[in-house]
């Protein structure tokens, strides 16, 4: 073969690897911030047909990531570490290939805006966080149970646990412990609230009060995977979520068994 040819085959095969590894790099940013395996697959096949990769193969879970392109010995493993729940990354990786897929930025440049997504993420500030989980505590409280006196104290108390959920998974970075934790915190405060006058029932803001920690993401995913015919991915993420649902469980049990 010429030199012209084997130049010729190495930017095809350096091309080819570019296109696995962005695929592999967007497919894992999506596990890692809660999006399901349908989607990760569908977005995946997408970017490599859209840089003229028509037959690509896929092996997605949710603690790792294998692609191959049909004919060639350059599979690639992509291990997922970590698992949170930030839909503003999904949406930013899905984006980048909406503009990929309309020939706007090219493959290099779509590398590098993954790249800077990972080492800059679009995360609410803490302080927003706060008032997010306050919005959902109180008003879920009055949806469950009606309670209209103890609406103030299942906001603040919401927000303290999410607040104790969020350092402790920065320090920690275990999840079931830090809602363990936070879990006994919001249990304690609720108790503490009654003992004091400032609210009329300890179920009540107890319910309030968890609802920022509940697993409603998880679950949402397994199903779906599970639907869709994930039949180890999506059994896992229900492991994981009923791992977090007994992790908050068990912290309100203890703190209503001890006091």
């Amino acid at each position: 073969m010429s030199d012209e040819g084997m130049t010729g085959l190495s930017e095809v095969t350096a091309q080819e690897d570019l296109v696995v590894q962005v695929a592999l790099r967007a497919g894992r940013i999506m596990i890692e911030n809660g999006s399901e395996i349908t989607r990760v697959e569908d977005t995946m096949t997408r970017i490599a047909k859209n840089a003229g990769v028509a037959d690509s193969k896929l092996f997605v879970m949710i603690t790792g990531i294998m692609m191959s392109i049909t004919g060639k010995q350059n599979a690639q493993i992509e291990p997922v570490k970590k698992r949170t729940f930030d839909l503003e990354k999904i949406s930013a990786v899905n984006d980048l290939s909406r503009q990929f897929a309309a020939h706007t930025i090219d493959l290099v440049t779509f590398e590098s805006a993954l790249i800077q997504l990972e080492k800059h993420p679009k995360y609410f500030p803490f302080w927003l966080q706060l008032i997010g989980a306050a919005m959902v505590s109180g008003p879920l409280e009055l949806v469950f149970r009606q309670s209209l006196t103890n609406f103030p104290m299942s906001c603040v108390i919401g927000a303290a646990g999410w607040a104790a959920f969020y350092w402790l998974n920065r320090w920690v970075k275990v999840r079931f412990l830090s809602e363990f934790a936070a879990a006994i915190l919001i249990g304690l405060l609720a108790i503490v609230a009654i003992r004091f006058n400032l609210g009329t029932s300890v179920d009540d803001i107890i319910i309030g009060g968890i609802m920022p920690l509940v697993p409603g993401v998880p679950i949402t995913n397994s199903v779906r995977d599970t639907l869709a015919g994930n039949l180890v991915s999506g059994p896992a993420r229900g492991v994981e979520a009923l791992m977090s649902a007994a992790a908050i469980g068990f912290g309100i049990a203890l703190v209503l068994r001890i006091m």
